[in-house]
C-alpha cells in the first residue's frame, strides 16, 4: 500500500475514533521549543512530550531549544529545516504572535500547520520578597511619578507580560512608550534576575515562578485573569482597580507541506496524549487552564489572535 494511502486510511480510522493507539504510533517526534530551557514554552513541550510517550504515540521525543525574538528565530529554523516532516512539531501561542506582529520576521506562522491548542495561562506579576513595593497599587504609584523608574522583567518584545504593563501604564495615564521594559530569552534568566532585584517587577506564567512563590523568594502581586486562580491566593488586576485581562495561550504546530491526512494523523497523536495522566498532572501542577481546540476552530481562532493582539498592542503604543 502506498504511503500516502496508507495516511488517509489512519485518518479515517481516528476521525472515527475507532484507530487503537499503538498503530498512530511513531518511532520518533522531534519538537522544537523556541525558547530557552526552564520558561513556559519548555515546560509545556516537555510535558506534551511526556504525555506523548506515555499514549504511546511515539517511541521518543526529540527536544531542540532555540531561544530568542519571542519565538521567531526558533520559528524560522523549524520552517526551514522541516518542511514535508510529518514527525515534526513546534510549541508556540500567544507570545510568538505577538512577536510576529512586532518584528515582521520574514518566515511567518502560516507557512507551517496548525495542530492544537492545548492550554490557555494567566500572567501572575511579582516582586522580590524583600521588595518595598507591597502591591500593585504600591507599583502603580511609582509607574505614575516616574516611569523609569519600574523595571519590568519577563518574555521576549511583544510578551503578554509586556503588552499588560502597557495596557496597565495607559489606563493609570502614563504613556505606554515610557514603559520600562526587559526582555529576556527563556523563564530562567527572567527568574535569576528578579530573585537577584534587577528588575523591579517580573511578569509570567504562574508554572514559572511557583517555586519561588511557594518558598517565599517572591510575593505575587496580581494576575491578569477575571477571577482568581484557583487555589492561588493572589488579586486579580481587575479587583485592584485595573481593567487587564490577558491569557497566554500554548499550542503545537506541525512542519510546512504536510498532506491533511498527516496533519489528521498528528492531531490524533496529541489527543491521545493529553488524555493521559502525565498531561493531566502536569496541567494541575502548572496551574494551566485546558483550552483545547483543533482543525478549523483553531485556525478560525488563531486568525482571531492575531487581530486581537495587533489592535491591543496599537493602543498600547507597541505596534
Amino acid at each position: 500500500m502506498r504511503r500516502d494511502t496508507f495516511l488517509k486510511s489512519i485518518a479515517a480510522l481516528a476521525a472515527a475514533g475507532s484507530l487503537p493507539l499503538p498503530a498512530h504510533s511513531a518511532a520518533t517526534l522531534k519538537m522544537m521549543i523556541p525558547a530557552n530551557p526552564g520558561g513556559g514554552w519548555d515546560t509545556t513541550g516537555r510535558s506534551l512530550g511526556k504525555a506523548l510517550t506515555e499514549a504511546k504515540a511515539a517511541d521518543a521525543v526529540q527536544y531542540e531549544n532555540k531561544g530568542g525574538a519571542a519565538g521567531i528565530l526558533g520559528l524560522a529554523q523549524f520552517a526551514n529545516a522541516s518542511k514535508g516532516d510529518p514527525n515534526a512539531l513546534l510549541m508556540m501561542g500567544a507570545v510568538m504572535l505577538g512577536g510576529i506582529i512586532t518584528g515582521k520576521p520574514p518566515v511567518q506562522l502560516s507557512q507551517c500547520t496548525p495542530i492544537a491548542r492545548l492550554t490557555s495561562e494567566y500572567n501572575v506579576f511579582v516582586v522580590p520578597a524583600d521588595s518595598p513595593l507591597k502591591t500593585m497599587k504600591d507599583v502603580v504609584d511609582l509607574l505614575k511619578k516616574d516611569p523609569a523608574a519600574v523595571k519590568w522583567g519577563g518574555g521576549s518584545r511583544g510578551s503578554t507580560e509586556h503588552i499588560s504593563a502597557c495596557m496597565l501604564a495607559r489606563q493609570v495615564g502614563v504613556d505606554p512608550k515610557k514603559v520600562n521594559y526587559v526582555a529576556f530569552r527563556g523563564g530562567g534568566e527572567a527568574v535569576a534576575a528578579i530573585l537577584g532585584g534587577n528588575v523591579t517587577v517580573g511578569g509570567s506564567g504562574y508554572s514559572e515562578f511557583a517555586e519561588h512563590i511557594v518558598s517565599g523568594k517572591m510575593r505575587p502581586i496580581a494576575v491578569t485573569s477575571q477571577k482568581r486562580l484557583p487555589g492561588i491566593a493572589v488579586p486579580t488586576m481587575k479587583e485592584q482597580g485595573y481593567d487587564v485581562v490577558l491569557g497566554n495561550w500554548r499550542g503545537v504546530y506541525g512542519a510546512p507541506g504536510i498532506t491533511p491526512a498527516q496533519r489528521a494523523e498528528l492531531t490524533s497523536l496529541v489527543l491521545a496524549a493529553i488524555k493521559t495522566k502525565a498531561w493531566t498532572d502536569a496541567v494541575a501542577k502548572n496551574a494551566w487552564t485546558p483550552a483545547v481546540q483543533t482543525g478549523k476552530d483553531f485556525d478560525d481562532f488563531v486568525e482571531y489572535e492575531f487581530s486581537s493582539l495587533r489592535a491591543i498592542m496599537y493602543l498600547s503604543g507597541m505596534v
